[in-house]
């Protein structure tokens, strides 16, 4: 297959903002990761994306879709403008659109539902470009838990490093893509990532998230939490698995004082991701972190501690953390037009490699 130059759009559990990426591939190696940007969405847009998760009976899930939708478009118009492209220079965007409601099949064909609203037909229309969207329903309806699905641009993204190597990224859930070789993967959900320490200060002071752990580091953490969430059943689930934004609950700190609940939210991350670990098949040689989670220092000071080999920023190899689920949905977008697989038994728990994603012409 030829060189395609795509635009990955990614808009995450945090439900932060839309991070909008341009990468050129061919479906197997990466040619260029090109520029980025990140268009943060208000707070009351934020609010209406709240109203809609876990897709509650009367919610304007329609209407949210469609604000969602728009406000994509205006991210590929962005990043077209300030790059100097023209749409026609772009063979095909990589729209995730925004999750709201994710029970994977556990195995179990026909029986998972997994619902990422977006219009990717709108969308096409709107920026005249092809898209690919709806990733994960085909993954689902064949038994796959429908994430994580970034690890086959993991792959791509460190072939050039030592292996196995561990990519974690820190979003509103925790996941993690063990690389033992090109198809050598296993990915699964580790746990509570972001989420967890968003709603808590968020519910406590109106704040989004706790700016550079600052709450964290004033706090003492309760361990006897932490040992008792991860006795729960899914931290004794063989991976691949999977999770919802909402399988876990602030309310686990209920009772702590702002800083302790989020020491303890923040300790409750490192702790998952170090139970993770003891699911690989042999220990990496280093860790990669991406996501919000790398930009506090209360948690990546736990994670060295934790883990005990090198735990790098993806900044440290060149990498631009913000954007990289958008570079990775845009390599997908290329590799669904070429047919190739984007999830694997060890990454999502398919029978087989599977192709995925719809195709939307303008």
């Amino acid at each position: 297959m030829t060189v395609k130059t795509a635009i990955g759009l990614m808009s995450g559990t945090s439900m932060d903002g839309i991070d909008a990426a341009i990468l050129t591939s061919d479906g197997h190696r990466i040619e260029t990761l090109g520029p980025a940007l990140t268009l943060p969405y208000d707070s009351g847009f934020r609010a209406r994306l709240r109203g809609v998760m876990g897709a509650p009976e009367g919610a304007d899930i329609a209407g949210v879709a469609r604000a969602l939708t728009e406000r994509h478009a205006e991210a590929v118009a962005r990043l077209l403008s300030e790059t100097g492209m023209a749409a026609a220079e772009i063979d095909v965007v990589g729209f995730h659109g925004q999750t709201i409601l994710h029970q994977p099949a556990q195995g179990q064909p026909g029986k998972g539902r997994t619902l990422q609203i977006g219009d990717g037909a709108l969308l096409a229309g709107l920026t005249g470009i092809p898209v690919v969207n709806d990733f994960r329903t085909s993954d689902v309806a064949a038994g796959g838990e429908g994430a994580p699905f970034a690890p086959a641009y993991h792959a791509a993204l460190t072939a050039h490093l030592g292996r196995p190597v561990a990519m974690l990224n820190l979003g509103g859930v925790g996941n993690v893509t063990w690389i033992g070789g090109e198809t050598d993967l296993l990915a699964f959900d580790t746990g509570p990532g972001n989420a967890l320490i968003d709603d808590w200060v968020h519910r406590h002071t109106g704040a989004a998230c706790d700016e550079d752990g600052r709450l964290a580091a004033q706090g003492k953490v309760d361990r006897v939490r932490i040992d008792t969430v991860l006795e729960g059943p899914y931290f004794q689930r063989r991976p691949p698995k999977s999770l919802d934004r909402d399988d876990f609950s602030a309310t686990l700190a209920e009772g702590l004082s702002l800083e302790d609940g989020a020491a303890t939210l923040a300790a409750l991350t490192v702790a998952c991701v170090a139970k993770a670990a003891d699911w690989f098949p042999q220990p990496p040689l280093r860790w990669i972190v991406t996501g919000g989670g790398r930009r506090n220092p209360v948690i990546m000071e736990g994670l060295r501690a934790a883990l005990d080999v090198p735990v790098q920023a993806t900044e440290e190899l060149g990498w631009d953390g913000d954007a990289l689920e958008a570079h990775a949905f845009a390599y997908l977008a290329v590799r669904s037009l070429a047919g190739l697989p984007l999830s694997f038994p060890g990454t999502t728990g398919v029978p087989h490699p599977l192709p995925g994603g719809v195709l939307n012409q303008p």
